[in-house]
């Protein structure tokens, strides 16, 4: 059975760091796309970073890029999410998600109906 626990989370001021964790089991990360999607109270959900576990290639959505990096351990079978330079704008909650599939890009524009979710994290900026 495919499950995703996120933690991480917290509140942080802007301009500060914060380290999300991803803990898959169920599946085997080589064939499938791993993402970090957010929402926001009042917005719609955001595909921000993808990875695909077929030759690790990597998506940020722009809002993150130069901030966020995203990376993925076989052997602990987890996926992270560093976020630095946090801003009010990243206040949200972030799940996880896991996709068969091997475009990082295209998972997170479109994660799609049978993708696997966790239940999220809270994410507060705020000073």
């Amino acid at each position: 059975q495919v499950q995703l626990v996120e933690s991480g989370g917290g509140l942080v001021q802007p301009g500060g760091s914060l380290k999300l964790s991803c803990d898959a089991s169920g599946f085997l990360l080589d064939y499938h796309v791993i993402g970090w999607f957010r929402q926001a109270p009042g917005k719609e959900r955001e595909g921000i970073s993808c990875i695909s576990g077929a030759d690790d290639s990597t998506y940020y959505t722009n809002s993150v890029k130069g901030r966020f990096i995203i990376s993925e351990d076989k052997v602990r079978h987890a996926v992270y999410l560093q976020m630095n330079n946090l801003n009010v704008e990243d206040t949200a909650v972030y799940h996880c998600a896991a996709v068969w599939a091997s475009d990082a890009q295209e998972i997170c524009e479109t994660p799609g109906p049978h993708a696997h979710w966790g239940q999220g994290t809270q994410v507060t900026i705020s000073s």
